[in-house]
């Protein structure tokens, strides 16, 4: 689940506008509509939904006009990275790719974690379930052990898992006893086109980037941490991630990310959200039930081969 915004700088671009291919207009006609729907959302929301300011807030703020006006601004500037990049051909045709719109989160305290971990000191949780699947391990086949020498390539060398071995935790929860989180439609920047019904996460399976140096590996958002799930002005904001026992830490990634990104078991990254039309192909697009990756080749009639 992160100035003050007019349409004309979604559009900007130091070439003519008759140069924008069909779908960057498209693009920009939807940051837009994005816009206006979170605009009259923010206004609204603390009416029809009768939250009162502590719901709201969790006591980071004394009034739902408080809340709504920071979550507004969170809203406009995820939609104001999305600013066409235009490049020419040889052919003299210009193409327009639009930029992610989700900034980079910088220098963040990155542990490794996986399926099947035990709970330690400084990991009190064991991961045999995750926030949204009480049967994680179940689902997703086995152990994923981490250690290098059970290991074959990006898999544990004991099975072919499941669910794409690229995952990571964040510390946020969008949902909380059978049902959606307050905040979440107001702080989520995709909330309004993937929400389903209350109880159902729209963070679960969410596509992240992770950068070390020059190396960038994608992961799917599978479970929340580390220490805790609530701090979504992280997660959507600009605050920084809070104290805690592990030095700060504040991205968990699975061993298939820490080998491809060549980390540590405790390391420094930098990772942002991305849109899936964004990712390219890879490592973390060959196994998984959750992962789109497969669920497209097999809606396209495509066969999908698991290879070690």
């Amino acid at each position: 689940m992160s100035s003050k915004s007019t349409p004309s700088n979604v559009f900007h671009c130091p070439v003519r506008a008759g140069l924008f291919s069909e779908l960057s207009l498209r693009a920009g006609a939807k940051a837009i509509a994005d816009y206006a729907i979170a605009a009259i959302a923010v206004a609204t929301g603390a009416v029809l939904l009768g939250l009162t300011p502590s719901a709201m807030a969790q006591g980071a703020y004394q009034s739902s006009s408080d809340f709504a006006k920071y979550a507004e601004k969170l809203r406009e500037s995820a939609l104001s990275k999305m600013e066409p990049r235009v490049q020419i051909s040889s052919t003299g045709r210009a193409t327009a790719k639009v930029g992610g719109r989700y900034p980079w989160k910088t220098n963040i305290i990155t542990t490794v974690f996986w399926v099947g971990e035990k709970p330690t000191a400084r990991n009190p949780t064991p991961n045999v379930a995750s926030s949204w699947d009480a049967r994680w391990m179940h689902t997703y086949g086995g152990y994923d052990d981490p250690d290098p020498s059970r290991r074959r390539g990006f898999l544990p060398a004991a099975f072919v898992p499941q669910q794409n071995p690229f995952y990571i935790a964040l510390p946020y929860n969008d949902v909380t006893r059978g049902t959606t989180k307050p905040e979440s439609r107001f702080v989520i920047p995709w909330f309004n086109r993937d929400f389903e019904r209350p109880g159902k996460s729209v963070c679960r399976s969410r596509w992240v980037a992770i950068r070390k140096g020059s190396r960038i590996a994608y992961a799917q958002w599978e479970d929340c941490g580390p220490f805790r799930t609530d701090h979504w002005q992280y997660v959507f904001g600009n605050e920084r991630p809070k104290p805690n026992i592990n030095g700060g830490a504040a991205l968990d990634v699975s061993p298939a990310v820490r080998d491809y990104l060549g980390m540590s078991n405790k390391d420094v990254c930098d990772w942002k959200f991305v849109e899936f039309h964004e990712i390219p192909v890879g490592p973390w697009s060959r196994y998984g039930e959750n992962n789109h990756f497969v669920q497209n080749a097999r809606r396209n009639g495509e066969r999908v081969v698991n290879r070690r």
